[in-house]
């Protein structure tokens, strides 16, 4: 049985799930976290490598000859030098499908949050603002329905797919654009239009798409300027994907009445980062992916990733 070397796996299994189906396969060493200069040396001669955020560069790849797997504990995989991985003949794997729904609900959780205030709302009642109240009720936030709202999404693929539904549940109708339009997505309630169309036409924007060349940024001053006075932005795919020093403006001036971000530029956060100054913008420290359940996924795809690959049919591989 060959050797496997986990890099990073706390963030996926901080202690609530098994490690079991990886045993099965090899010898198995799990490390929390490795920092750069760990790297190879924790690597040492093994032949399966998992990484959630830890950086395998061609350096890497360089000093330990033996791996023959790299397996990516996210469905991002830019840690990893696929180029260098695939030049060595080195299979890299991802996990493609695993968090869907529960950043579809995160989403929501992250909007209702933004329309409603229930947890600075309990906390006033909690403080006696309420047994102080002359009338039977108070709110402290405009509140918000969204039944009738537009919900627009830029980047329609399984989780902005996901996201739609539960928006036209709420009684929302969304729009949605994609860079590759399928027409056969479409219903009732649900149609793909032009980017201009979701920035002009949304009461809430909902970011689901890659960070590529192309949508780095792609909520900037000039698409902001685009939108609805008032528009409600919201962010758990990628956060380059966001200019935060605009984003912060329009924010301060409020053209955008509110944001809630779950990733942002540097992570974690740093303590300089513009948004942390906004009143008006909800940081959440990227957990949309995280429920328990999610997690299970994740790690029961991780173990068939390899499975496959040792019986010489590999899966989800990102560097063919």
């Amino acid at each position: 049985m060959g050797k496997i070397v986990v890099l990073d796996g706390y963030t996926e299994n901080p202690g609530d799930l098994s490690w079991s189906g990886l045993e099965a396969l090899g010898e198995l060493k799990v490390y929390d976290r490795t920092t750069v200069d760990q790297i190879a040396a924790r690597i040492g001669d093994a032949e399966y490598i998992y990484t959630n955020k830890t950086p395998i560069t061609r350096e890497t790849l360089d000093a330990c000859p033996n791996i023959k797997f790299i397996g990516v504990l996210a469905t991002g995989y830019d840690v990893v030098d696929v180029q260098a991985a695939k030049e060595k003949g080195i299979t890299v794997t991802n996990i493609p499908t695993y968090g869907t729904t529960a950043v579809a609900q995160f989403v929501f959780a992250l909007l209702l949050e933004i329309c409603h205030h229930a947890g600075a709302h309990s906390e006033a009642v909690k403080a006696g603002e309420w047994s102080r109240c002359p009338d039977f009720c108070f709110w402290n936030y405009p509140l918000i329905e969204l039944a009738g709202k537009t919900f627009g999404i830029i980047g329609f693929g399984r989780i902005g797919q996901a996201t739609a539904k539960i928006a036209v549940a709420f009684g929302m109708k969304v729009i949605a654009f994609d860079e590759y339009p399928d027409k056969s997505l479409e219903t009732e309630d649900i149609k793909l239009v032009s980017l201009d169309e979701v920035l002009s036409r949304s009461d809430v924007i909902s970011l689901h798409c890659p960070l590529l060349p192309s949508t780095r940024g792609i909520i900037n001053k000039d698409t902001i300027a685009r939108m609805k006075d008032g528009v409600i932005i919201i962010n758990t795919a990628r956060g380059p994907l966001i200019a935060e020093e605009d984003l912060k403006e329009a924010l301060d001036s409020g053209k955008v009445y509110a944001a809630a971000v779950d990733v942002v530029s540097k992570e974690p956060i740093r303590p300089d980062n513009v948004l942390l100054a906004c009143k008006n913008c909800i940081i959440t420290p990227h957990i949309a992916w995280a429920p328990k359940e999610s997690r299970q996924r994740l790690m029961d795809i991780a173990v068939d990733n390899l499975k496959q690959f040792l019986k010489g049919n590999p899966v989800n591989v990102v560097n063919k």
